[in-house]
């Protein structure tokens, strides 16, 4: 593994959880599996190991597609700040330890950003997303080397005095949801995987993980809406050009005509990867004033570039994410393609 724990950060961690009364964990925005899967395994293996209250807080709502990962007594153990405003900040305002999972800055947090800036308490970070605000917490456990947020937990968690490398002393549930975790963000082993990535999986088998019913979660329960949107967007919206990128950009209009829901295309920018020629693949979708940009890249070009120069965004190499605003950026929806083809022209006629 190309991480390695340093032993008195353990221990000031372990000092830490033993000494709190509550606890936040808190992740990024729209929440996907891995960020899930992080947090509700420190959340189970806290109340496990430490008998501490601890809940975890979502700047958004869980899609019910990842709410699998969810633990049996999972009531009133998550917060959503954009349906209990009030509920997050007095947690947040009375919590003397706050947790962060998958993401590098405050600002990932939308409507949670005031809350973390303002809170006194101590904050860990543990994030495999490059460039960490590090001088934002107190104990940074941080590698972009490493497939997932879920597997530098699970490092993390191998190292407590209570687990001592020993994935068999993890709860159950905390085991579930580090691997559901990682096999998202992984798409299921096809990106971002290192030899300690393997590892965990099987160490995680080993102590009885059911790979096979977060496989069937993760891939077999979807919408009709989603394949059906899929063949629309792949027939008639996917625009591939010479520079050897695809683009979809979904409109809103779009949106409500399929009745979209929150991680119904969860996955799908990375279609069109699997055309030989298409190095890049960018994903548009329409929100109120502005679009989400999703970037994925093949190995050897960088997502993360793209989405960091035009889109105000970044994230790792062949992943990343951004936004395009309007009318600061495009003065409506309507230009989106057109700023896409513009800054193509740009990044790759710069290169010739």
């Amino acid at each position: 593994m190309m991480f390695h724990i340093i032993e008195n950060d353990i221990a000031r961690l372990d000092a830490l959880f033993a000494s709190s009364k509550r606890i936040a964990i808190t992740t990024h925005t729209r929440p996907d599996g891995d960020a899930l899967g992080s947090t509700t395994a420190l959340m189970v293996f806290l109340r496990s190991f430490y008998n501490v209250d601890t809940k975890v807080v979502m700047p958004n709502a869980i899609s019910q597609n990842i709410a699998f990962i969810l633990p049996s007594n999972a009531d009133n153990l998550y917060l959503d700040f954009t349906n209990d405003p009030d509920e997050v900040k007095d947690w947040m305002n009375s919590s003397d330890l706050v947790v962060c999972l998958d993401f590098n800055s405050f600002s990932r947090t939308d409507g949670l950003q005031p809350l973390l800036e303002a809170s006194k308490a101590p904050k860990v970070l543990v994030d495999h997303h490059l460039n960490p605000d590090e001088e934002a917490f107190d104990i940074v456990f941080s590698t972009p080397d490493i497939s997932s947020a879920s597997e530098l937990l699970y490092e993390v968690l191998m190292a407590m005095p209570q687990v001592n490398g020993d994935a068999t002393k993890l709860p159950k549930e905390c085991s579930y949801a580090l691997m559901s975790g990682m096999t998202t963000d992984t798409n299921n082993f096809a990106n971002s995987v290192y030899p300690s990535t393997l590892k965990m999986a099987s160490d995680l088998l080993a102590a009885g993980v059911d790979r096979n019913d977060i496989v069937s979660h993760v891939y077999n329960e979807y919408r009709e809406n989603r394949i059906r949107l899929i063949g629309y967007l792949l027939d008639r919206k996917l625009v591939t050009t010479s520079y050897g990128v695809a683009y979809t950009i979904l409109r809103r209009e779009e949106q409500e005509r399929f009745d979209l829901q929150e991680g119904d295309l969860e996955g799908f920018v990375n279609i069109p990867l699997q055309v030989a020629d298409v190095k890049y693949s960018l994903y548009l979708r329409e929100d109120n004033d502005f679009f989400r940009v999703s970037v994925r890249s093949k190995a050897g070009y960088s997502a993360n570039a793209l989405a960091s120069r035009y889109f105000h965004g970044g994230g790792h190499e062949q992943a990343s994410g951004g936004r395009l605003f309007f009318p600061q950026d495009i003065s409506s929806p309507s230009e989106a393609e057109t700023y896409v083809e513009n800054i193509l022209k740009d990044y790759f006629d710069e290169d010739r």
